[in-house]
């Protein structure tokens, strides 16, 4: 039902290039205007494709993959709770 998407991030030149041009190659999430990069979002299976097209963009300075989704998000603590010791 859902597909897979992954987050890019795009350093660009020009704000008002990358807020037309942009949209053609995933959904833009945010455009910051004060550092002038684009965060988005691609389907994951042409990921590498993507980047290359948008690294051939006149008004793209670089683009950086996020590494958001191979982060381990579960954690297990194998610590003893301790909050019991010190209810009043």
């Amino acid at each position: 039902m859902f597909t897979e998407r992954s987050g890019i991030i795009v350093w660009v030149n020009d704000l008002k290039a990358a807020g037309k041009h942009l949209e053609k190659y995933g959904n833009v999430h945010f455009i910051s205007k004060k550092l002038h990069y684009a965060a988005m979002y691609v389907y994951a299976s042409r990921l590498d494709e993507t980047v290359k097209q948008l690294q051939r963009l006149p008004f793209v300075k670089k683009v950086e993959r996020s590494y958001r989704s191979e982060i381990k998000t579960e954690y297990n603590s194998n610590i003893p709770d301790k909050t019991r010791f010190y209810t009043l």
